[in-house]
């Protein structure tokens, strides 16, 4: 069995030794997501508030490996454990976030800290981050969304509404985007080479596929 040396959710649910990765890569840990997007009086971009809601199957590995005391439920400790495991886990990819104006990358400051909670037996993650710089949404196309870079985990939203936008001014346009796989991957096919259809680790195709919000300001 081989596993994954990734320092991100894929390492944190391998620390348990539960899972194996073949060598083709796909996911293997799945999360519905939310996102809060605010504005400010400046029309730019204030903050984005991430909760995500994992699978059953990632949920029950995290309760055995954290739940010190085995009575079945995480106290604050023990979320507090898990949060900071994932904290760490999330750092090296930008904790996952797909955060783009006019067609490049923008930095966020890292969240201080994650929060998680158990919610119906699924484990629940939030956390909040900020632009590096001012975000104004009259810079240009602004796409934000979520992804893994790694393939190991999926995260979407499943449906429109759980991508919010708190203070929308007037005279911008929103449109939230659920690229098709193949099509992306024909739009991109100049730039795809043959490691990647052996191992798509590490690409920019993950972010091509992602669900994504779509701001354009005039």
């Amino acid at each position: 069995m081989c596993m994954k040396t990734h320092t991100t959710i894929a390492a944190f649910a391998l620390a348990s030794g539960t899972f194996v990765v073949p060598a083709s890569a796909h996911p293997h840990v799945f999360a519905e997501a939310r996102l809060d997007v605010t504005i400010n009086s400046a029309r730019s971009v204030e903050s984005l508030r991430h909760v995500w809601r994992f699978d059953d199957l990632f949920s029950s590995t995290v309760l055995l490996e954290f739940d010190k005391n085995s009575d079945l439920i995480l106290d604050a400790a023990e979320l507090t454990e898990v949060a900071t495991t994932i904290h760490g886990s999330l750092a090296e990819y930008n904790y996952f976030q797909l955060v783009m104006s006019g067609g490049k990358d923008v930095k966020m400051v890292p969240p201080a800290k994650l929060t998680a909670g158990f919610d119906v037996d699924k484990l629940t993650i939030q956390f909040e981050t900020r632009p590096e710089m001012p975000l104004p949404l009259g810079g240009g196309n602004l796409s934000v969304g979520v992804y893994d870079p790694t393939f190991y985990t999926a995260i979407d939203f499943v449906d429109d509404a759980s991508i919010v936008v708190a203070r929308f001014p007037d005279g911008c346009t929103r449109d939230v985007v659920r690229p098709d796989p193949n099509q992306a991957i024909a739009r991109n096919q100049g730039t795809l080479t043959d490691a990647f259809f052996s191992d798509p680790t590490g690409t920019d195709l993950s972010k091509i596929f992602a669900t994504r919000l779509e701001l354009n300001c005039k």
